[in-house]
Parts: C-alpha cells; sequence; structure tokens
C-alpha cells in the first residue's frame, strides 16, 4: 500500500518535455554515426594479441595477411589505441599497448 505523498509525486521518468542531448562524443568514442570496427580493424588487433618468434615474423605476416606495409599498419594501430572502441572490442590487447606507448614516450 502506498502514502498519499507518493501518489502525489510524479513520476521520475515524465515523457512531458524534450530530452536532454547525450553528453557529445570525443574523437574515438562510439556513437550512433561511428560504425562497428572494420575487418582491417580487427585483424590488427588480432595480430597484436599474438606473440612472435623472431624479428621479421611480425613484418611478414603484416604483408600477407592484411597487404599492407608495417608503418601503414603501425599507423592503424596507433589510431586504434586512441579508438574507444576498439578497448571495448579487446580491453586487455589494448590497455597493454596503451601502457607501452606511454612508457615509450616518457623515455623521449
Amino acid at each position: 500500500m502506498s502514502s498519499p505523498r507518493e501518489e502525489s509525486e510524479p513520476p521520475s521518468h515524465s515523457s512531458a518535455g524534450p530530452s536532454p542531448e547525450p553528453p557529445s562524443e570525443g574523437p574515438g568514442e562510439r556513437g550512433p554515426g561511428r560504425p562497428p570496427l572494420s575487418d582491417r580493424d580487427l585483424a590488427v588487433l588480432a595480430l597484436e594479441r599474438r606473440s612472435w618468434p623472431g624479428p621479421g615474423a611480425k613484418e611478414r605476416e603484416i604483408r600477407e595477411r592484411l597487404g599492407i606495409t608495417p608503418t601503414r599498419y603501425y599507423q592503424l594501430l596507433n589510431a586504434l589505441l586512441d579508438d574507444e572502441r576498439a578497448l571495448v572490442q579487446d580491453p586487455v590487447t589494448v590497455n597493454r599497448l596503451r601502457r607501452v606507448r606511454a612508457a615509450r614516450r616518457e623515455r623521449r
């Protein structure tokens, strides 16, 4: 049974009036206009999850699997690290790579 005071209070989710605008989104955040990560972006994240036996193996795989140069690969990877969609997709890998990138920047 509810008290008279509870009955007289307006509902907390009133449909009257305009709804507040969503907060503005940063460059890497997913919003209504942001598509999901591309297959290429997912492939870049998948390559970064792997460990590599020696120098050259990763670069060879980048060329064969993605058909791009290692330089372009690292440009795409760096942009992915700033993309919140990538963080949602693979938080362990993205956070690890963000830490590595931050450590390299501090050494400079």
